[in-house]
């Protein structure tokens, strides 16, 4: 009788087994790379084929990815809203830790995308506000709720294939820290001076962007 009561007494310790967040796979992620060009990216589907290829190289058996961006109307073309692009939820980071349930939950105040979630592919942690160097803006060219920043001027670094000094990107901190006109935001702090690598480590980014898995 002893050895049973022991037995549960240890679950009654340690938890009977149940579903951990290890279980779910990774559909968010924020790259651990960018092509290396600054926001010339290859458009969406550059951008794409970008996070699927970090995806796959972090051992991901998802093969659909989306990067988590708008863009403008051109070439008879739509504009493209960058919440429309990835699903319906929920995403789980590396660590199996759910960052959002629905498309709600993603844009609203309950949102768990910050520091210790926002994780690379490889499950790293990205430098934010205080590191050096700062790498906290993260390419998104979208407005609060997801959807393509409004007005004429450029938001999306020629739709993700410039990287000329006199363009610009809206960006979001995913550390939810800074400066400009939204500081807290995850997709939309404010807009970037410039579109090449260097104009975007100049002010706190090195062209990462978001990525999000289809199940």
């Amino acid at each position: 009788m002893i050895r049973p009561i022991l037995s549960a007494l240890a679950l009654l310790v340690v938890g009977a087994p149940s579903e951990t967040a290890q279980s779910h796979a990774m559909t968010f992620f924020i790259t651990s790379a960018g092509p290396g060009n600054g926001a010339a990216l290859g458009g969406l589907a550059g951008a794409d084929a970008h996070c699927a290829a970090l995806a796959k190289a972090a051992g991901s058996a998802i093969t659909t990815w989306r990067a988590y961006l708008s863009a403008k109307a051109a070439d008879g073309k739509p504009a493209v809203n960058a919440r429309d692009r990835i699903g319906t939820g929920p995403w789980y980071n590396h660590a199996g830790v759910q960052v959002a349930n629905d498309l709600s939950d993603l844009h609203g105040d309950s949102l768990r995308v910050n520091k210790q979630t926002a994780l690379t592919e490889k499950g790293g942690t990205v430098n934010g506000r205080g590191d050096t160097p700062n790498m906290h803006d993260i390419l998104t060219g979208s407005a609060l709720d997801g959807t393509l920043m409004p007005g004429d001027g450029d938001t999306t670094c020629g739709n993700w294939t410039s990287s000329a000094a006199d363009g610009s990107a809206q960006v979001g901190h995913f550390d939810r820290v800074g400066g400009g006109q939204n500081p807290t935001s995850w997709n939309s702090a404010h807009p970037s001076r410039g579109c090449g690598q260097q104009n975007l480590q100049a002010t706190g980014g090195n062209g990462f962007f978001y990525c999000f898995g289809l199940q």
